[in-house]
């Protein structure tokens, strides 16, 4: 519930658009994007499920996803072709684990679709501090670094690894249902 609350909070520090405010919106959407982190941890390791979570936790999670891609479309630091392609895929898996579960099937996530995700959290946060920066590590200076440029490169990355985890999504559930079939 608290990754819900946080999407206004952070769709209202972007629309401020100061360099501070994307900061602070990347706090809060980083802040938010670790609690699904630690939730899941917390209820594997305490055996702990529960029918609310089951649906809340992926809502919020497409929720803040899909809100905060929104937003960085009209403020032009994310084109709306990738964020359609985007949405689509995490809509249409959404439908189809639906209909698996309704099935008896149930499909887990795999490497790629944690990969898309772990790439699509950090491209989201570089988009949403949106400003070139001065970056440097001891004794390395990789010099001024645009965060909105890199913020693409990697939403773009995790677009790759969401339609191959879309696809791998589909053959596994149409494996699961032959084989159904066959039983």
């Amino acid at each position: 519930m608290g990754r819900i609350v946080a999407i206004p909070l952070v769709l209202w520090l972007l629309d401020r658009a100061t360099p501070e405010d994307c900061v602070y919106a990347a706090l809060v959407y980083g802040g938010a994007a670790i609690t699904d982190l630690l939730d899941g941890i917390l209820a594997r390791r305490m055996g702990i499920v529960s029918v609310l979570g089951k649906f809340l936790d992926p809502l919020a999670d497409k929720l803040l996803v899909m809100a905060t891609l929104v937003w960085l479309v009209s403020m032009g630091r994310i084109p709306a072709w990738a964020v359609v392609l985007l949405l689509t895929r995490e809509l249409s898996i959404t439908g189809l684990r639906s209909i698996a579960v309704t099935e008896g099937i149930i499909i887990a996530a795999g490497d790629s679709g944690k990969s898309k995700t772990a790439f699509q959290m950090v491209g989201i946060l570089c988009l949403i501090i949106g400003y070139p920066y001065q970056i440097g590590f001891f004794p390395f200076d990789f010099g001024v670094v645009d965060l909105v440029v890199a913020g693409r490169a990697l939403v773009y990355i995790s677009l790759g690894f969401s339609l191959v985890s879309a696809a791998s999504y589909i053959y596994g559930f149409s494996e699961a249902l032959r084989a159904k079939g066959r039983a």
